[in-house]
């Protein structure tokens, strides 16, 4: 019986993680079947980087995520500073309600209610452009910010302000407390945060699938359409690519909060 819990864990954790497995061998076998394996090939890499449509919705998907997370990041910056700092100022719960929308709000309806104003924009503004690269970025940007702010302000909880009390007293302005004190502080947490953007953007298919146009189909829409037709290997190595770069991106947020937390060990 003592044994148990550990066969419970290792059971779970094999099904999570042996399908990844199992794709990652099967994108270098040399059949077309990808449920047949007939001997090791990687020409399904040199197939799918010949693909120039997969390539361009990979292009897409990148442009849109780095550019997303970089503009949620200051933005879920202000609204997690604002929350763990600023006290009970009026409209607080509005503005803590507002960002936990996007963590509980299903796909579907974030999807139709942005894609409902992007058309309503795009007949009232003329400058406004149409549905594309810029409206996904819009997109993406609004609901990772909520995941930015989560971090940032559980990092503020967890930081005394003491120093930027000090700081204060000393005479140094808020902006220069911020600057110079807790924007330093928040280095880690705004890496994790803007990582964590980048990976949520590169992941969304519902929202990304309403707010899209005819030219700007990013790549989780492009494998979900590849996909009904019937799975192709080179998905496979698509698929070996995307979870050798995740644990990538998992392993230099690691590396960074350990750097960074030798260097606050250091200063103390």
């Amino acid at each position: 019986m003592k044994s148990f819990p550990k066969l419970m864990l290792g059971a779970g954790l094999a099904f999570l993680y042996l399908p990844l497995v199992v794709v990652m061998v099967y994108s270098f076998n040399a059949s077309r079947l990808v449920t047949v394996w007939t001997g090791f090939s990687a020409e399904w890499y040199g197939a799918l980087f010949a693909d120039r449509q997969l390539m361009t919705a990979a292009g897409n998907s990148l442009i849109v995520a780095v550019l997303s997370a970089s503009l949620a990041t200051p933005l879920g910056l202000a609204a997690g500073y604002a929350l763990a700092r600023f006290g009970n100022f009026r409209g607080r719960t509005l503005l803590a309600g507002t960002l936990a929308a996007p963590l509980v709000l299903p796909e579907v309806v974030a999807g139709i209610s942005l894609l409902l104003l992007f058309v309503a924009a795009e007949q009232t503004f003329s400058f406004m452009p149409g549905r594309g690269l810029f409206t996904i970025t819009i997109a993406h940007a609004g609901f990772t910010l909520a995941y930015v702010a989560v971090i940032v302000q559980a990092r503020l909880a967890g930081m005394p302000a003491d120093t930027e009390e000090a700081a204060a007293d000393l005479g140094a302005k808020p902006f220069a407390v911020f600057l110079h004190i807790t924007l330093p502080a928040l280095r880690p947490a705004l890496i994790s945060g803007w990582l964590l953007a980048f990976v949520l953007s590169l992941d969304d298919l519902v929202v990304a699938s309403f707010v899209s146009g005819p030219q700007s189909t990013t790549l989780p829409m492009m494998v979900f359409s590849s996909i009904r037709l019937g799975v192709s290997p080179k998905i496979n190595a698509l698929a070996t690519i995307l979870i050798v770069a995740t644990l990538a991106i998992l392993a230099a947020a690691a590396w960074i909060g350990r750097a960074e937390l030798r260097r606050s060990s250091a200063r103390t």
